[in-house]
């Protein structure tokens, strides 16, 4: 597989201080350029923004997946299996509420992954995932 280049996603928060706390503290983020209407976190190498936007209305979706109800939209990073246990502890030590718990998804099948869902302050959903063989990332 070929070395991969950082993604960049920006994405609404309606409280850059509850933000700042969540992916600065929670998930160790380290902060980079921010202004009072964003803040620049770097997520596992990648580069998220969190945008000040007042809150919207409800519009959760989710679609079924191994037998779990998986938000749509959500945003994460395909971490090595030791660093995606190593967050789920501290997630579950900084009493984080999971919307799907850790768990193996696809036990045994092709594709088999470490998967993780839970909300940030602002309610973006976040997936964390990891697999075995990092050759079945895209595998059929």
């Amino acid at each position: 597989m070929p070395a991969l280049t950082p993604f960049h996603i920006a994405f609404p928060v309606d409280d850059l201080a509850a933000a700042r706390h969540f992916y600065g503290t929670v998930l160790a983020c380290p902060e980079g350029r921010s202004s009072n209407q964003w803040i620049d976190f770097d997520l596992f190498g990648h580069q998220i923004v969190a945008h000040l936007k007042p809150r919207a209305a409800d519009a959760t979706h989710h679609n079924p997946v191994d037998g779990h109800d998986v938000p749509v939209p959500h945003f994460g990073v395909v971490l090595p299996m030791d660093a995606w246990h190593t967050l789920a502890e501290r997630l579950k030590a900084a009493g984080v509420d999971f919307v799907i718990e850790p768990y193996i998804r696809f036990k045994g099948e092709v594709g088999e992954q470490a998967t993780m869902f839970f909300l940030d302050p602002a309610g973006n959903a976040l997936e964390f995932k990891a697999f075995a063989d990092i050759m079945q990332l895209f595998a059929k």
